[in-house]
């Protein structure tokens, strides 16, 4: 018996989806051109008003967001709203130090509670479920986002954050927790644990919601196997609002997207056009009921195709594939958005020459990051003691900017192979 959260909203018409589409979008573009400066500069610069949106047929008319923009506009810029409006932030690590910053009204923070109170409830979470949530908590979106879900199905909800590993089990165990939210990697981690300390017969599991990073299927058997679970993929940006974009239902074929609240467009990332349905190419969102932070056209730089294909479990939201890939050089490493750029300004700003190469793995289902980095001539004839004393001053700068552990390897001057063209930064040996 599949079960939704709000039904009349998840099993709506195609009718009915589009036509809460066309009459938010419309609102959302006035709201946007009388609120945010920027936007409404950008729409200008196109030559668009918002009398030109008049459905979601006129979408593609509106000017694109990126990240860039909102390192541009930081920390205000994209504002929708007076500041007296806005409850809570969160907030993304940006590139170079500079952070994206997402604002919320109490409105937006019910609608993305709604969304993740969806997801929850199609995995078959109820009132008489423990929902265990193991993403971090604080800027990251994953555990707040999760915790107001199962706050509205009702669930006993452990608020545990990441990490501490024997606490999770403890009250994994001692509270019966059913349903567990946390990273796909982390999930495989806790559940060698759970065979390592041998507590297999004492879990009581039966679904986890899993994101934050790209996982394979093979993973996900793996994981549905150790624990004993069914394993659902979520998707969600910071951007938009966090976790509960897109949920998996019973199917598991891929996430529909809440569509009452998002508009999906796939593009080609060269030329920003418009694909036809089913076609691969890069996710963009339409954020339609935002108040604070209403980001229109926003290119995710996620690589995935979107379906309508009739779903057995009574969704009739439109459904995205897991992401295939990225339109840019940004790498998720155990959930954390790292970018080669980042890694650049460390070095740069601590003497290094930029010529370095990322080796990314994934070892008992937990992600690795090595940074080789080659040092100047002058660095070359260092004592041994020395350079292991440089290259734990780069592990701490490198863990300041990044906010995870990576391991550095100081190698020869010129030892890192230049190539024609275009530098081979990033080694992934992640099976993926």
């Amino acid at each position: 018996m599949e079960r939704y959260y709000q039904p009349e909203i998840e099993t709506a018409s195609r009718e009915q989806i589009t036509a809460w589409q066309n009459e938010r979008l419309v609102k959302q573009v006035h709201h946007v051109w009388e609120n945010v400066p920027y936007y409404r500069k950008k729409m200008e610069e196109k030559g668009v008003t918002p009398d030109d949106i008049q459905s979601i047929d006129d979408l593609h008319k509106l000017p694109f967001l990126t990240k860039d923009d909102l390192r541009e506009g930081y920390p205000y810029g994209l504002l929708g709203m007076p500041l007296s409006e806005c409850v809570r932030i969160q907030s993304t690590s940006g590139t170079t130090g500079k952070r994206v910053v997402a604002f919320y009204t109490q409105h937006d923070v019910d609608l993305w509670e709604d969304c993740c109170a969806r997801a929850i409830t199609a995995v078959g979470g109820t009132k008489d479920d423990v929902c265990q949530i193991a993403y971090g908590y604080g800027l990251f979106t994953g555990g707040p986002g999760l915790n107001g879900g199962s706050h509205k199905v009702g669930c006993l909800t452990l608020p545990m954050s990441s990490g501490n590993t024997d606490r999770q089990l403890m009250f994994m165990t001692d509270l019966g927790a059913t349903i567990l939210c946390c990273t796909p990697s982390y999930a495989a981690y806790l559940a060698e644990s759970i065979e390592e300390k041998g507590l297999k017969d004492q879990i009581k599991l039966k679904a986890g919601i899993f994101g934050a990073e790209a996982w394979s299927e093979d993973m996900r058997h793996d994981i549905e196997n150790k624990l004993g679970i069914k394993a659902y993929d979520i998707y969600g940006l910071t951007e938009t609002s966090g976790p509960g974009v897109a949920f998996e239902c019973s199917e598991q074929t891929g996430m529909h997207i809440n569509e009452d609240h998002f508009i999906a467009e796939i593009i080609d990332p060269d030329t920003g056009e418009v694909l036809p349905e089913g076609s691969k190419g890069e996710l963009v969102f339409t954020a339609i009921t935002k108040e604070a932070f209403p980001l229109l056209r926003y290119r995710t730089k996620d690589i995935c195709v979107l379906s309508r294909k009739k779903c057995s479990c009574g969704r009739t939201h439109v459904k995205m594939s897991k992401p295939m890939g990225r339109s840019d050089d940004m790498l998720i490493i155990r959930g954390v958005n790292v970018f080669p750029s980042q890694i650049e300004t460390v070095l740069l700003q601590q003497g290094y020459p930029a010529n370095y190469q990322l080796v990314v793995d994934r070892v008992n289902h937990s992600d690795t990051l090595e940074v080789m980095v080659e040092m100047a001539p002058e660095m070359f004839s260092d004592s041994l003691a020395e350079i292991t004393k440089r290259e734990k001053e780069l592990v701490n700068a490198l863990k300041a900017m990044l906010g995870i552990m990576a391991k550095v390897k100081l190698v020869a001057p010129k030892s890192i192979a230049r190539s024609e063209g275009k530098a081979v930064r990033i080694i992934d040996n992640r099976k993926i």
